[in-house]
């Protein structure tokens, strides 16, 4: 009899009371991680005691690094020896995983990060919320590439996108951060804990013999994936290398042929990957663009709206990058401007202001310092000066 038990013998399907946190840590044992690395840090430092206790009862490793920059390598390490990987951490520790992250874009490595945004720069305010995070998760590598980052805003949803992020990774070989901020993290709610066998599992293709291409493709074709140990002849470098793995770093034409793969692999596969919202009311004619927990108060502001008069339709990109452009610009066609309420000075915004500053203005309400939500109120405070301003 195996000495493991079964996530649903941990946590039978139902509805439990449980912080944001602690669901993407039981997401991840329904999606089959068994390997996690990480050092605490607040404020995720709940799902890496949550992986702590659970993961070992279900077959899976826990191992406490010395630093964020072992935890981002343990991983990959982790993941081309097979096994789902996951590590978790928030501002400093998310700066000093970059060099690993792109190390993971450049070999084209699955793993998940959680990065549970807080203030800063620096040490910042180490408990308090904030949404600063949003272009480090984008551009905070060097070089061309793309990666997939999702914005949760309920614990719910940190329960449903990790599970989802797993599966991204490993169809698209490419690390996949969940960006939830603090107050989406540490909130606490009821989430619907669904049973194993409702979970589904993009399995890794693997390769049918060791002449398949291990990297590279056509940028819509994503290559197999030539598990360690497995008699696959596997070179992994995080140099220029061909579709056989090989260094070629004086090539100009491999490099180019690299390069865009890893970068069409994404868009390419935008519409496979590429998730949103609108709420709100259907003839509106102002529109709030609104992620993470912002996004709850920008709900909210629909209905104090009405009250006043005002009619509105609320944007939620679930997927920051790669950005749900397309379908931001068809929402702001019939808009008389668009405010994007953020816990920082301005940074999806300029996203928003790309995408739709030839069809509509684009304002912006930010507030920083405290971890204090922005509430509905200050959202309808500030389209009511808008419009009359205009």
């Amino acid at each position: 009899m195996s000495e493991f038990v079964s996530v649903s013998e941990i946590f039978p399907p139902g509805k439990y009371l449980l912080m944001g946190n602690e669901a993407a840590g039981i997401a991840a044992l329904l999606a089959n991680c068994k390997f996690f690395a990480g050092y605490p840090i607040t404020p995720s430092s709940e799902i890496m005691n949550f992986m702590a206790r659970y993961l070992p009862l279900v077959g899976g490793t826990f191992i406490q690094m010395e630093d964020e920059i072992g935890s981002i390598m343990a991983i990959i390490g982790a993941s081309w020896a097979g096994l789902r990987a996951m590590t978790a951490t928030s501002g400093p520790g998310f700066s000093l995983m970059q060099e690993g992250i792109g190390y993971a874009v450049m070999t084209e490595t699955p793993l998940v990060l959680i990065d549970v945004m807080r203030v800063g720069p620096g040490t910042g305010q180490a408990t308090k919320a904030a949404q600063g995070d949003v272009m480090q998760v984008r551009w905070g590598r060097h070089g061309d590439q793309e990666i997939i980052a999702i914005a949760p805003s309920s614990a719910q949803e940190m329960l449903d996108l990790t599970i989802k992020a797993f599966n991204l990774a490993d169809q698209f070989r490419v690390p996949v951060i969940l960006i939830p901020d603090e107050i989406v993290g540490h909130a606490e709610e009821i989430v619907r804990v669904p049973s194993e066998d409702e979970v589904k599992i993009i399995e890794r293709k693997e390769p049918e013999s060791v002449a398949d291409p291990h990297f590279g493709g056509d940028g819509i074709k994503i290559a197999s994936f030539p598990t360690l140990g497995k008699g696959f002849n596997v070179l992994v470098t995080g140099s220029t290398h061909n579709e056989k793995g090989y260094r070629k770093t004086q090539d100009p034409e491999v490099h180019r042929r690299l390069a865009w793969h890893i970068v069409n692999k994404i868009r390419k596969n935008r519409d496979k990957i590429v998730s949103f919202s609108i709420e709100g009311d259907a003839d509106a004619n102002i529109g709030i663009v609104a992620y993470g927990s912002v996004y709850r108060a920008a709900l909210e502001a629909i209905q104090i709206g009405r009250e006043k008069g005002l009619k509105i339709s609320v944007f939620r990109p679930i997927t920051l990058w790669p950005s749900p452009d397309r379908e931001l610009r068809k929402f702001a066609e019939n808009l008389d401007f668009i405010i994007v309420p953020e816990l920082n000075t301005g940074m999806y915004v300029l996203e928003v202001e790309r995408i739709t500053r030839d069809i509509v203005p684009v304002y912006q309400l930010n507030k920083i310092g405290g971890g204090i939500p922005i509430y509905p109120e200050e959202i309808i405070d500030c389209i009511i000066k808008i419009t009359k301003v205009k």
